[in-house]
């Protein structure tokens, strides 16, 4: 849906530039157009499944410090 804004008689540009701006605001145009701009693609099953596993590692070694006094 596009955003159209027309001078309005005896109306000067800075008027008009803030009527766009609000109008551009209220529409939700430029929040779409950042989020399809910076969108993340979804990790790999694969990516998701190695990063369980790495935090389960860690997780285990963290135990093993903190039941030996090294982590807290």
């Amino acid at each position: 849906m596009p955003l159209e804004v027309r001078k309005q008689e005896r109306e000067n540009t800075q008027s008009l530039i803030r009527r766009f701006s609000r109008g551009l605001q209220q529409s939700g145009i430029l929040l779409r157009a950042k989020k399809l701009r910076f969108r993340h693609r979804p990790k790999s099953h694969s990516a998701l499944k190695k990063a369980a596993l790495r935090r389960v590692v860690l997780k285990k070694e963290y135990e093993q410090m903190r039941k030996m006094g090294k982590a807290e």
